[in-house]
């Protein structure tokens, strides 16, 4: 197999030559450019130290360098291609990692050879190497065959090689979702077997391993076999939990297999760059994922045999919060996501009776900026196989966003604000600033919502209207 390298990474390993070192590209730069798959960060591994190979990367890394990693013995550069397109290199001296038993960061020691190097990865398709500049492909592991089979696994006892890093197990489960390859026997067992040992692991990179697992192309399969493999029972347990709850309104399917039936119906529904909810969309794919999780703990057995969840999308969206909180997501996708879990069946009820003005605009202004994934959230969340009721459903969400968008040529429905500011209300209601001036304010942006602009004096008169029969009573 020929595998094609830039020019400008075979001219960092004429240079390396020059001096007397050795340099190879490794792991998924190696794997990716066999795939056909675009390489813009190229990881290189080096018999250099890094005060001897410095010099040779800032002179070659002429638009950019970075020393974040000297520690581990890591230095990177940035070079800026003719076609636009910028080629970030990082380069290692060969390692040789020794982990401590109850921690999965490595005491670094530098190691004597490239073998030795590839031997300390997580996955045979990762141990794979191009020596530079002669492009000679070094595969001690069989990786080459292991590609080509679509298959992960590690180059050594995958216990052992767990046990020096459990978050590799995370990264067999997010190969399956980027590449659609298959786990190996032994090693999804053993994966099965250290699940626990994931507990030692921090949040924040098993929050990584998390998104770039639902910002795959095949996340569905990512999430099956984190479940399967126990691996959720550690890192996001409310997803098995979700197993043989079985939704009356889906009889035919439990909430979690309905669950990775809206997450790939909302991403079928996801828009090129240019679009309103561009692929791949985090927040989307997360609100899908977890939109249901409230159901396990609000199911309840009626006395006519039927099963319900009543309010299990106000508890899903704490529960969703608190599960990103552990896993320190970020505030502003945490509270996205928590909106999209508490709204996700605010629309069901059009379909039963059109809505007024009012209450589409009430539905716009409360989604605010997520209106389009909230809308989008709600399509995928119609898995019913009852193709009237599907044609309905869908015509009815058609006929609510047409609706959406007259009433936004008439008012820009983002911007409605009450007639009267908090201010103005202090002032008419000879209050000071508190809580009662948060309802008032409240009130009137309903009363905005449901009828319109109804002028200053007639605002006036619902204010005090409004004080006489519930405000005044609470000061």
């Amino acid at each position: 197999m020929r595998i094609e390298v830039r020019e400008e990474a075979i001219e960092l390993g004429r240079l390396f030559e020059e001096k007397g070192y050795e340099l190879a590209l490794v792991g998924g730069a190696v794997r990716d450019l066999m795939l056909g798959r675009p390489v813009h960060d190229y990881d290189f591994t080096t018999s250099a130290r890094p005060e001897e190979f410095e010099p040779i990367l800032r002179a070659w890394g002429r638009d950019g360098f970075w020393d974040m990693g000297r520690k581990f013995g890591t230095l990177g550069a940035l070079r800026r291609l003719p076609d636009g397109h910028d080629l970030s290199a990082e380069v290692t001296t060969y390692r040789s990692d020794e982990y401590e038993p109850d921690s999965r960061k490595p005491e670094v020691q530098y190691g004597d050879s490239l073998e030795g190097d590839l031997s300390r990865r997580d996955f045979t398709i990762n141990c794979m190497a191009l020596r530079l500049p002669s492009c000679e492909l070094v595969d001690p592991f069989d990786g080459q065959a292991d590609l080509d089979k679509g298959l992960l696994r590690t180059p050594v006892d995958p216990h052992q090689s767990f046990d020096d890093d459990p978050l590799r197990m995370m990264r067999a489960i997010r190969f399956v979702a980027q590449l659609g390859f298959d786990i190996e026997a032994e090693t999804a067992e053993a994966i099965y077997d250290m699940a626990p040992r994931l507990e030692i692991v921090s949040a924040e990179r098993v929050r990584d391993e998390l998104t770039k697992l639902l910002l795959a192309k095949y996340p569905s399969d990512g999430i099956d076999e984190l479940v399967d493999s126990g691996i959720a029972d550690i890192v996001m347990p409310e997803i098995p939990a979700l197993r043989m709850t079985v939704d009356p309104s889906h009889p035919h399917k439990d909430v979690y297999e309905h669950t990775l039936m809206v997450l790939d119906r909302a991403i079928a529904l996801e828009t090129d760059a240019d679009g309103d909810v561009p692929r791949p969309d985090l927040t989307l794919r997360m609100a899908a994922l977890l939109h249901d999780i409230g159901k396990p703990r609000t199911r309840k057995y009626e006395a006519n045999g039927k099963v319900s969840f009543h309010h299990h999308d106000a508890v899903g969206a704490k529960m969703a919060a608190k599960r990103l909180r552990a896993l320190r997501f970020d505030k502003e996708l945490i509270a996205d996501v928590y909106k999209l879990v508490d709204l996700h069946l605010r629309f069901h009820g059009y379909v039963e009776e059109p809505w007024t003005d009012s209450a589409v605009r009430r539905y716009v202004v409360d989604s605010g900026h997520l209106y389009s994934r909230l809308n989008r959230l709600t399509r995928a969340d119609a898995t019913t196989q009852n193709k009237r009721k599907a044609r309905l459903f869908e015509e009815a969400m058609d006929e609510m966003e047409e609706r959406v968008v007259e009433l936004k040529e008439k008012e820009d429905l983002a911007q409605i604000r009450p007639e009267l500011n908090g201010q103005q209300i202090m002032e008419i209601l000879g209050i000071k600033p508190g809580p009662l001036v948060g309802k008032a304010y409240k009130h009137m942006l309903a009363v905005r919502l449901d009828e319109g602009e109804i002028g200053y004096d007639e605002a006036v008169r619902e204010l005090q209207a409004w004080w006489d029969q519930i405000g005044s009573k609470e000061v």
